[in-house]
């Protein structure tokens, strides 16, 4: 490269040529050298339970990822880390989109932090694309000051799909997190609508944060998340907002009284605040310290958690189900089959979905491994249904009439 101000009658004046820009990639680097060890089960509980949120947070990963062999030994990880689990208090927070969640969670959990001590979970749910299937999983950059506390661990979680404003496996999150000592956790939903309601199944207090201006009190009526709300605060009561959020939480407090009292028999308090200037945050919290105390002394607090632990079970059981129905090889060189005979008019979607389970049956029964189902609930399969496949039916003598109905 020529620089003309080198020549003579720039004298005095002297550009040096510089260095040769060098390569992004590190020329030292050694392939493969750097490659990430696998911990172990025992390891990985060891580690869990001592409060390594490094290896927790691999943990969650593990849980959270699809591939059979990793389900597999997640599930020897949470198994272990189970006795260990329970002693936590678990809010869920949820809220329209924009309702300030994030950042009220920054406050809620300094404010907790310094009130009570202990450890703080937060398990913050980022929608998925439906188009590209990533997440930006950004709700961390609002938790500014929670981010660097040394008692507070932030974990995002993308919905990959699932419904219900929280993760697929968000409930074997809070088990992991309990086994590290963390005993309050937050579930963050991403922003709802009316009937997500999922977070609810999973946590001991459920508080839906409401933005004034959002409906009159025939939107407060509707049966969905209102009716599973233990409090509603209303966010955003600062400047000339003030009166707007009051007549707000009138206009909840009136609808509330159209719902049935709880099961717990907590009525659910109203409540405004500003999540950005931090005012009524100690107010909130007493709320749910009073409601916590109530459903303890009550019985209400184990109650519900047997309740949700039997909830999951059965979730558990039709995602199994499901997996193995996708898995069934006999269903995946059928499917095709059937999607192309749905497009060409040939079959209802109704009919091929029909045909499709029946298929599964049939393999499952072929290769011997229906015969008794107990999951709970009696599983009948008529016997008339065999003689259709041209199978024999299972041999049923070593079992009563108390394990199967046929």
């Amino acid at each position: 490269m020529e620089h003309p101000e080198n020549d003579e009658e720039y004298k005095g004046l002297t550009v040096n040529s510089g260095v040769k820009q060098p390569s992004i990639v590190n020329p030292y680097l050694k392939r493969g050298h750097f490659r990430r060890r696998e911990i172990s089960v025992g390891d990985m509980v060891d580690g869990i339970i001592k409060g390594d949120v490094t290896i927790l947070s691999q943990a969650v990963t593990l849980v959270e990822s699809v591939n059979p062999a990793h389900q597999q030994k997640a599930q020897e990880v949470i198994e272990k880390c189970l006795p260990y689990s329970g002693s936590s208090i678990r809010i869920g927070i949820s809220g329209v989109p924009g309702a300030g969640k994030s950042t009220s969670i920054d406050q809620f959990g300094i404010h907790v932090l310094e009130r009570t001590g202990g450890k703080l979970a937060v398990l913050a749910i980022d929608p998925s694309s439906e188009r590209s299937k990533g997440s930006i999983l950004g709700d961390k950059t609002r938790m500014e000051k929670l981010a660097l506390h040394p008692d507070a661990f932030i974990r995002p979680s993308p919905t990959a799909g699932s419904l219900g404003g929280v993760a697929r496996k968000t409930r074997e999150s809070i088990i992991l997190c309990e086994a590290a000592g963390f005993d309050k956790i937050f579930v963050e939903t991403v922003g709802v609508g009316q009937s997500e309601t999922a977070c609810h199944s999973m946590v001991d207090f459920f508080l839906l944060i409401q933005l004034a201006g959002t409906g009159d009190e025939l939107q407060g009526i509707k049966r969905g998340i209102m009716e599973i709300s233990d409090g509603i605060v209303i966010n955003k009561c600062d400047g000339n907002n003030v009166d707007k959020c009051q007549m707000a939480a009138t206009n909840f407090r009136n609808a509330l009284h159209f719902f049935p009292m709880p099961d717990s028999g907590w009525l659910p308090k109203v409540l405004c605040y500003s999540g950005f200037y931090g005012t009524g945050i100690k107010e909130i919290w007493d709320m749910v310290y009073e409601y916590i105390d109530f459903v303890k002394h009550n019985g209400y607090f184990n109650y519900r958690r047997n309740e949700q632990a039997k909830y999951w079970m059965y979730e558990s059981i039709n995602e199994n189900l499901r997996n193995s129905f996708y898995n069934n090889v006999q269903v995946q060189e059928s499917i095709l089959r059937s999607e192309q005979s749905v497009l060409n008019g040939e079959k209802t979607s109704f009919a091929a979905a029909a045909d499709l389970s029946l298929t599964t049956v049939r393999s499952l029964i072929a290769k011997g491994d229906l015969h008794v189902v107990r999951l709970g609930r009696n599983v009948r399969i008529p016997l008339s249904e065999f003689t259709r496949l041209g199978l024999d039916p299972p041999d049923l003598s070593d079992l009563d009439e108390k394990q199967l109905t046929v």
